[in-house]
């Protein structure tokens, strides 16, 4: 472990060791030109889904206009045609990128979590703002990458954790910052979701759909046959090749309270402590994995330790039973020393015991909507950033990969230097990043 990495804040961290070793000269190049309406005209990775969801979101803003979108599955366009009509349609993202470089500004990417880290850079590089949803990237190399190309680029950045600007998870860290339940002790977060499988995989290959391009779908992940039902169009979550699990799927949500709350940066320590490892196939399900952090000012002790829980496992009934308080399906548990602070995901945070805090003043705080956050961002230029860039998402995308990765070596204590991005285990060191196909190389 690198002991000199003793950071006691994120943005210590931000502008300390990783910049100091990695940052690259500021520069703009390829950046857009103004459309001739003044739209952000923008271009979706993925027809479906999350990226629906995305730029149905955007929609709603005047100054946005979606022109191209891309899927590998090509039954995915008429849905997005008949809203709309005028979009121009790719199975191929290079195709489209190649063909609508000059004509659009930002791009979503909202397809599975391998595809993250080759669409976001190759877009960075050629001056587009990019909306990435979460995870950021399913490696912590590519999580870096990501963070240094924006950084060099001078594009605008949002990850795909609209929660984060939500009023509940804002009002969660104004309590926590205006010191309502003292120093925290401890955190526990938590989702019910179960995007992990224990069983053995299909042995028996199927044909691939037409409107599928298997190859596209594949990307830089090594060639297999096509397993209808296994991968695609939902179940790739569970697989560690293409997903990230439980912990990807709703970390980079759960993680965003606390890490904002507690000022949070790199973890020194991580270890799983769940009921059985990852597969060499699929992410492990009722996953325990505990995090060790460098303390903070809101922190009591010199470490501070997050334990995240997934499936069916739970923290501890004793935390909550002694101040009368529920444990809700998702959400986090903060311990402090002159309180409870207890968040359901996206619901209104309380305070524990209730007899204490009755008539608590809550934070007043504006809306804000996370997707024209993004919008107005790139539409204004200059310095400003949206609140969950890229400089913020990564180090909390490589946080929730760490402990993915840790759930593949049940029971051993991974020490992570941060600086030097490199795990103190030989075998969970090569998780670190990935091998990817010789055409696929980022």
């Amino acid at each position: 472990m690198n002991t000199s990495m003793q950071t006691t804040s994120r943005r210590h961290f931000l502008n300390g060791a990783v910049s100091t070793l990695f940052a690259a000269p500021f520069i703009t190049r390829g950046l857009r030109a103004a459309s001739p309406n003044g739209k952000l005209r923008h271009a979706a990775f993925g027809a479906s889904g999350m990226s629906h969801t995305d730029f149905m979101a955007m929609s709603t803003h005047p100054m946005w206009e979606l022109a191209a979108v891309c899927d590998v599955d090509m039954r995915n366009f008429d849905r997005v045609r008949k809203d709309f009509p005028n979009v121009r349609c790719y199975q191929d993202w290079r195709e489209m990128l190649e063909k609508e470089g000059d004509k659009i500004d930002s791009v979503n990417v909202s397809t599975p979590d391998h595809m993250h880290a080759p669409m976001g850079l190759r877009s960075m590089e050629m001056g587009k703002h990019v909306y990435g949803q979460k995870p950021l990237a399913q490696t912590l190399q590519e999580c870096r990458q990501l963070m240094l190309k924006a950084r060099e680029t001078g594009v605008k950045t949002q990850m795909g954790i609209q929660v984060s600007s939500d009023f509940t998870e804002r009002h969660a860290v104004g309590l926590i910052h205006e010191g309502a339940i003292g120093k925290v002790k401890e955190v526990h977060t938590f989702s019910n979701k179960k995007w992990g499988d224990m069983s053995a995989a299909p042995t028996a290959a199927s044909p691939v759909p037409a409107e599928l391009n298997w190859d596209l779908w594949l990307g830089p992940v090594t060639d297999r046959p096509y397993i209808d039902g296994f991968y695609h169009p939902k179940e790739w979550r569970k697989r560690r090749d293409f997903g990230t699990g439980t912990l990807g799927d709703m970390g980079c949500h759960m993680f965003s309270g606390w890490f904002r709350a507690l000022d949070l940066a790199a973890p020194i320590a991580v270890k799983s402590m769940g009921q059985s490892p990852a597969s060499m196939m699929s992410w492990a399900t009722d996953c325990v994995v505990e995090y060790t952090f460098q303390g903070t000012s809101r922190t009591e002790g010199d470490t501070v330790k997050v334990t995240w829980y997934d499936g069916d496992a739970r923290p501890p009934a004793e935390l909550l039973a002694s101040i009368g308080a529920k444990c809700p399906e998702q959400g986090s548990i903060y311990i402090g020393t002159e309180g409870v602070l207890v968040h359901q995901h996206t619901a209104t945070p309380l305070l524990y015991p209730r007899e204490k805090f009755q008539g608590h003043r809550y934070p007043k705080l504006e809306p804000r909507n996370h997707w024209f956050d993004f919008i107005d961002c790139c539409l204004k230029g200059g310095t400003a950033q949206p609140t969950a860039n890229f400089d913020y998402a990564a180090p909390l995308t490589e946080a929730v990969l760490l402990g993915c990765i840790a759930t593949v070596f049940h029971g051993e204590t991974l020490a992570w230097d941060a600086a030097a991005l490199k795990i103190n285990h030989e075998a969970a060191n090569k998780l670190v990043s990935r091998e990817y196909r010789p055409d696929w190389k980022i």
